[in-house]
């Protein structure tokens, strides 16, 4: 495949060119065009400089992301408006920029939104990056059923959800990579198994959440609104135990 790569931080994007170019197998070209995702005109210029270069574009991985942080749910909204910015309209952006195009193409093809396990169970600490998260799991379900509308459509759309990949995002606060992280190599090869496979939902584990781990995790945070819990009760001190019990396999409230 050809790559076209985008960044703001026009040093890494060049530097991350100089990477790529050294990698990629023969025939194969790499572009990389700086973009800020949160501007709509930024977007429509990188799908240009994609399209003048390439003619086509096949796969479309909505990628970029941000976490800073925040005080309380009603503090800090500064960088609430720019934690949704990128992590949500960012994947908006993309998403209307390229999508009618690729629709026009009539070729088979790919969109893929990075989501949050962070978007599904919520957890206390940084509700910007929660609601930035559980936006692009909402937006991409629609926008996987909305092709699903769309008459000889052959593009599908996909939701990444991560474990913990040691990032350089992370490597800013966690100097040495941790034994329970994944790299982010192994978290691709992971996501296109199962794109052969023609998930929606790409849940990937890491070295300590198994598949098990996460989904009685996700199962608890559901059953929050069908058994009337307390809003968030994994972290509610008078569900603690009834949470261990439940990730011990013994059931729960």
């Amino acid at each position: 495949m050809n790559i076209v790569i985008a960044d703001r931080n026009l040093e890494a994007l060049q530097t991350a060119e100089e990477e790529l170019a050294a990698r990629v197998k023969s025939g194969a070209s790499v572009l990389a065009h700086q973009c800020d995702v949160s501007d709509m005109a930024s977007m429509e210029g990188l799908r240009d400089a994609a399209y003048d270069k390439f003619g086509a574009v096949h796969c479309l991985m909505n990628n970029a992301g941000a976490g800073m942080p925040v005080g309380a749910p009603w503090e800090s909204l500064d960088e609430l408006k720019t934690t949704l910015s990128i992590n949500l309209w960012g994947v908006i952006h993309g998403c209307h920029a390229f999508i009618p195009r690729m629709l026009e193409g009539g070729e088979a093809g790919a969109v893929i939104n990075t989501g949050s396990k962070q978007g599904i169970t919520r957890p206390p600490g940084n509700y910007a990056y929660n609601l930035s998260k559980a936006g692009v799991l909402a937006y991409t379900e629609s926008v996987s059923h909305g092709l699903t509308q769309v008459e000889n459509c052959k593009l599908s759309a996909h939701l990444l959800v991560p474990g913990f990949v040691y990032t350089p995002m992370v490597s800013r606060f966690i100097p040495q990579k941790p034994p329970f992280a994944w790299t982010a190599e192994e978290t691709i090869d992971f996501m296109l198994a199962r794109l052969m496979d023609g998930d929606f939902y790409i849940i990937c584990p890491d070295n300590e959440a198994t598949r098990d781990i996460d989904e009685k995790r996700i199962q608890w945070n559901a059953d929050d609104i069908i058994k009337n819990r307390p809003a968030l009760s994994r972290w509610h001190p008078d569900f603690k135990d009834q949470f261990e019990d439940w990730m011990r396999g013994k059931g729960g409230i």
